[in-house]
């Protein structure tokens, strides 16, 4: 390489979602330092040399998220890389999605005035640092279609719970409502994504309802879609 070759740092971004009192909801950290001082942004920081990538996005969950390996499914999202993206230099980054069940209230890093989690419905006129409007809508998106045709919405949810709580998670990430009878015939019928339990959940007024937990299988065949075709 010349060496007068241009210098691009590589950094990690993570939009963590998870369900809050029914709502889907991201987690935000509030910046301590320029650039972008006191603005919300998505937890991220640039890698470390020798560091793996996936190995620098859980290092960020737990630095400024206080999230373990274990509590979420990552995945690579998409890589942003527009010049003047970042005031500090050209960087290149690299978007993964977290997703996760009932997921704690984050404790503050050491480089970050404040974290907490927002309801996407709240994000209205708050602007984001650097582009990450645009991350963060990018990220929503990949996780709303993969509902459609994987088996990722029990990602959202405990170990055992029913029907009715996996629509839920539906309608909260899609924003719509599904009619109840139709959604429990296609999900209990798709082969690979629900495993029938011999109990039930603890009554709440009327019949109680099976509990079933994840089936073996990664994708939907045929898909359940936003449509509800």
């Amino acid at each position: 390489m010349s060496a007068d070759a241009p210098e691009i740092h590589v950094a990690v971004d993570l939009t963590v979602l998870t369900l809050r009192d029914g709502a889907l909801s991201v987690l935000l950290i509030q910046r301590e330092d320029e650039p972008h001082r006191g603005k919300w942004a998505l937890p991220g920081g640039f890698i470390i040399p020798g560091e793996d990538l996936e190995e620098a996005a859980y290092r960020v969950l737990a630095d400024e998220a206080s999230l373990g390996s274990g509590a979420v499914h990552l995945e690579q999202v998409r890589t942003f890389g527009t010049p003047g993206r970042d005031p500090r230099g050209h960087v290149v980054s690299v978007a993964f999605m977290a997703l996760g069940a009932d997921l704690p209230d984050p404790q503050r890093g050491d480089d970050v005035a404040d974290a907490r989690w927002w309801a996407l419905a709240d994000l209205d006129g708050v602007g984001l640092a650097f582009d990450h409007a645009a991350v963060l809508a990018v990220s929503v998106d990949r996780a709303r279609s993969k509902l459609e045709y994987t088996t990722l919405a029990v990602t959202f949810l405990p170990e055992e719970f029913t029907v009715s709580q996996l629509r839920g998670v539906y309608e909260s990430v899609w924003g719509t409502t599904l009619d109840a009878g139709n959604f429990h015939r296609k999900a209990t019928r798709t082969e690979g994504f629900l495993e029938e339990l011999d109990r039930h959940a603890a009554p709440t007024g009327g019949r109680p309802a099976r509990l079933y937990r994840a089936g073996g299988g990664d994708s939907l065949m045929p898909p359940l879609l936003r449509s509800g075709d």
